[in-house]
């Protein structure tokens, strides 16, 4: 027998906890290389918007779920990102700052929807919206799939331009709310200036809808 028969196993932890971190650091590590390669697969046109929106919604609710065990230890995921040489950008937008696919982001739907069912829908998740915030509900995981539904029934309505006021501000609250622990709750200012473009948005969507019907 050689020498080497006998040389211990190297262990890259020695407890199980610095296992659970690195097996952690694993995950994170896919879920940010995944992203960038279903982004640059849908920017280059070689998957559908309808198969690439359910697998980005799916990478985002991973990376949110895993980041809220991970801010202590990775507080910063863009310096993970540099640590590990990462080169991932399109990942890095879509996982750290905007919290939403592309389809919905820029208002893309990723399939056909009947224009009165989403009008409808669009108006409940308005109204479900403004009144989670009167009834105090204002923690992050409370508001942020609330306005993620709204936005993504908004995008369903063909007619609603891209740059319509409810889909600009609520695509701003859907990235900030992102970029929060879940459990974190609005201020009082947040919380009234949330409701109060709530609020305008839904008015605005309203004198839209009346201006389609005189058209």
């Amino acid at each position: 027998m050689s020498g080497h028969d006998d040389a211990p196993a190297i262990k890259l932890y020695g407890n199980k906890k610095e296992q659970e971190r690195f097996e952690n650091f694993a995950d994170l590590f896919a879920i940010v290389k995944t992203t960038e390669k279903l982004e640059r697969a849908y920017v280059r046109d070689t998957i559908s918007a309808k198969d690439y929106e359910p697998l980005c919604e799916k990478l985002i609710a991973q990376f949110r779920t895993l980041w809220e065990t991970l801010r202590d230890t990775v507080p910063d995921v863009e310096k993970f990102m540099a640590e590990y040489n990462m080169q991932c950008p399109m990942a890095a937008k879509r996982l750290i700052y905007s919290g939403m696919p592309a389809t919905v982001e820029h208002g893309k739907p990723s399939m056909q929807s009947n224009s009165a069912v989403a009008v409808a829908e669009t108006v409940q998740h308005f109204i479900t919206a403004m009144d989670s915030l009167k009834l105090n509900m204002v923690a992050v995981d409370q508001l942020y799939p609330v306005l993620n539904d709204l936005m993504q029934s908004m995008n369903k309505i063909a007619q609603l331009p891209g740059d319509f006021s409810g889909k600009v501000k609520m695509k701003n609250w859907i990235s900030k709310l992102h970029q929060m622990p879940a459990s974190r709750e609005l201020d009082e200012n947040d919380s009234r200036q949330l409701l109060f473009d709530l609020e305008s948005s839904y008015n605005d969507f309203m004198a839209f809808l009346n201006i389609g019907q005189r058209a």
